[in-house]
């Protein structure tokens, strides 16, 4: 028996104001609202509800009648779903009957529902990972919240995977997670090195004859039909066909006249007219199908484009030089413990964002251009690098951000871990570190050098620098008020 499992990403990208730079936007004083600042939330709400329209709604209608019309039987029929948190968010804000006829596909049991990042961002890819598991974390209880599920599956953003993402994935507790088939035969199950947990690869050529192929005339296999679909997968060996494609393929990419809602609703029918094939969840093959063998995938692959790696998003200069700059800003954002700010930040952090950067031609490149609201790549990166520069400059006003970190220790060997970026950072780490350290950096003359040389703040590191002959907790509650001086001066 052959397990068939039908995935669907979905996720809506939340788009910037494309003219941000050109119209003059950049370091305001007055924004009473810096979200609606730098995002078009009408145009999001525009696309959002022209594609629940033309997609969502009616894809899930036809799920539905056909999880609940092969009910019962001893091959029924299943899918399973990755939303990103912001396309959740999205369905609360723009069309809440969505998100309700989720829930309903979801409470069939024909559901399962699969965990990723949050914002569908490549926090993956940085060195520190922290980033990354916060954002799988908040994914985490977002799923809890709404649908009551605990994901066991884990699916990185555009399938984005190496043998150091399967290990923190297990770590996360999650027991399957997802890539794409370019690296080994997509019809069976694996084992990441070193870990316990299943490695289910897409099968790109069968999704993509759905996805990409479906109402192209010049495909020699035009017009594509479920029964003829439904004979290829029962003529595919192995243990499994992972089909997972965008949701928005059904109604949006390719369009309800060109029968692709049709080919939906009758794919299940002919699917089980084989008897060598079955529908199954990924958790489900997961627990079901023993590992052929290990596979070890060291090197980043994700499901983007003809080099499946991460040159989608990183594969040019601007691309490269935005996403270091969002990187950098992650240490201040989070010393200004400003939840607006860092919410913000995160939703910068969405991979749509790089993707529109891309300036190779050829077929990809007409793909990426379909995708993006803008007009060339180029000025994707004028309008997503201002919109950094503005947060930047708002988090230097906010945290007096630093030029230079400073790393506390207790010894010139002893790291304790500590780093303040800002001078918000640095009171919030004065409120804990050990005296030892305090001790050991107020002997040396180190903070009021860091306020002067990094800071540039000379009446800081005078006030900073009288503290020379101050011992225990005297120090730390002097420290505290000079550096909150600053601080509450600045509001």
């Amino acid at each position: 028996m052959t397990l068939v499992s039908l995935c669907f990403e979905v996720h809506q990208p939340l788009r910037l104001k494309k003219n941000f730079f050109w119209d003059n936007f950049s370091l305001r004083e007055a924004v009473p609202n810096l979200r609606e600042f730098y995002f078009d939330d009408s145009e999001n709400r525009r696309i959002f509800e022209r594609v629940s329209d033309k997609c969502y709604l009616p894809a899930n209608e036809v799920i539905l009648e056909c999880i609940r019309k092969h009910e019962g039987s001893d091959r029924p029929f299943k899918v399973a779903y990755s939303f990103s948190g912001v396309f959740l968010e999205q369905c609360r804000a723009y069309r809440p009957e969505v998100l309700d006829s989720f829930v309903k596909l979801v409470e069939t049991g024909g559901v399962e529902v699969m965990g990723q990042t949050y914002y569908h961002s490549l926090a993956s890819l940085y060195e520190d990972k922290s980033e990354f598991f916060e954002q799988v974390k908040m994914h985490k209880e977002l799923i809890w919240d709404i649908f009551g599920l605990h994901p066991t599956t884990f699916e990185n953003t555009e399938l984005i995977y190496n043998d150091e993402i399967a290990g923190m994935v297990e770590c996360m507790g999650y027991r399957t997670v997802f890539t794409e088939g370019v690296v080994a035969d997509p019809n069976y199950v694996y084992r990441p090195p070193q870990t316990g947990i299943s490695l289910l690869l897409r099968n790109f050529k069968l999704t993509d004859d759905i996805g990409f192929r479906f109402s192209s005339r010049s495909w020699e296999e035009y017009p594509l039909t479920a029964d003829k679909y439904a004979g290829w997968l029962a003529a595919t060996p192995g243990q499994c066909i992972n089909i997972f494609c965008d949701y928005e393929t059904f109604g949006e990419h390719q369009w309800a006249d060109t029968g692709i809602f049709e080919f939906l609703r009758v794919l299940p029918k002919e699917v089980l007219r084989h008897e060598n094939l079955r529908f199954a969840t990924p958790a489900e093959i997961a627990r079901d199908t023993p590992p052929e063998r290990e596979l070890s995938v060291p090197n980043y692959v994700s499901w983007a484009d003809l080099e499946r790696d991460t040159s989608c998003w990183l594969g040019n200069a601007l691309q490269q030089a935005c996403f270091i700059y969002q990187k950098r800003l992650e240490a201040p954002v989070k010393e200004s413990r400003d939840p607006e700010l860092l919410q913000i930040w995160r939703t910068l952090l969405l991979s749509d964002h790089l993707y529109y950067i891309f300036t190779h031609g050829g077929g990809p490149g007409e793909v990426h251009s379909y995708f993006s609201p803008y007009g060339i790549p180029y000025d994707a990166s004028v309008t997503y690098f201002s919109v950094l520069c503005d947060l930047h400059y708002r988090l230097k006003k906010k945290t007096h951000l630093a030029d230079s970190p400073f790393r506390f220790a207790t010894d010139t060997d002893q790291f304790t871990g500590e780093v303040a970026w800002s001078l918000a950072g640095l009171q919030n780490i004065l409120k804990t570190v050990s005296i030892e350290s305090l001790l050991y950096h107020n002997s040396r003359g180190d903070l009021a050098l860091w306020a002067a040389t990094s800071l540039a703040d000379a009446s800081l590191a005078e006030r900073l620098a009288k503290l020379k002959s101050i011992k225990g907790e005297r120090l730390r509650k002097g420290l505290l008020k000079a550096v909150d001086g600053v601080l509450l001066g600045a509001k």
